[in-house]
């Protein structure tokens, strides 16, 4: 057994090392040490109101954001600044509780979250029309900064990896709701 041990130890030892190095060179870049936000936007082809209405309805938001399983309000209705709420999101099979304060709450325009737990940062969503009547649509645009509370800036180039698509993907799904409703 400690032929086994002592080599595994002896690896997990320096890949947590050689993960911290990288971490702190990666903190040390010329553009700074924040992680770069997650980017992405669609064009949905219903009026404004009809995007908010689903997208900021915090309660619906697993309906269209694959990783969050659930989410429940802590804070008494209506949503606005300062409401709070506690997700439960999955990536890769791993859950986490996700805590999030709203910071930003423009109907129709804007809404963002800052996020409170393992994974710090905050998430930015505006809209704008184009359009009246039929032809009305709505450009949607989410930027998204994931930090992990530890090795920050490594941890927050995984995330941008797994959760760019991800993020992708659930705009896709939103449309779908909104287009059909």
């Amino acid at each position: 057994m400690g032929r086994v041990l002592g080599p595994i130890l002896r690896l997990a030892i320096v890949g947590a090392v050689g993960a911290w190095l990288i971490d702190r060179r990666l903190g040390a870049r010329a553009d700074g040490p924040d992680p770069m936000p997650i980017r992405t936007s669609i064009e949905i082809d219903a009026p404004i109101e009809h995007v908010w209405a689903v997208l900021a309805d915090i309660e619906r938001q697993p309906e269209w954001m694959h990783d969050l399983r659930d989410v429940r309000l802590i804070t008494p209705p209506p949503v606005g600044v300062g409401t709070r709420a506690v997700g439960t999101v999955q990536a890769l099979g791993i859950a986490v509780e996700d805590p999030i304060e709203v910071t930003v709450f423009e109907p129709p325009v804007r809404y963002a979250v800052r996020h409170e737990g393992f994974v710090a940062g905050g998430g930015d969503i505006r809209l704008v029309a184009d359009g009246e009547g039929d032809l009305a649509t709505t450009l949607v645009t989410w930027e998204e900064t994931l930090v992990p509370r530890v090795l920050p800036h490594l941890g927050g180039l995984v995330l941008a990896a797994i959760f760019g698509p991800i993020f992708e993907r659930d705009l896709e799904r939103l449309a779908g709701l909104v287009e059909v409703s």
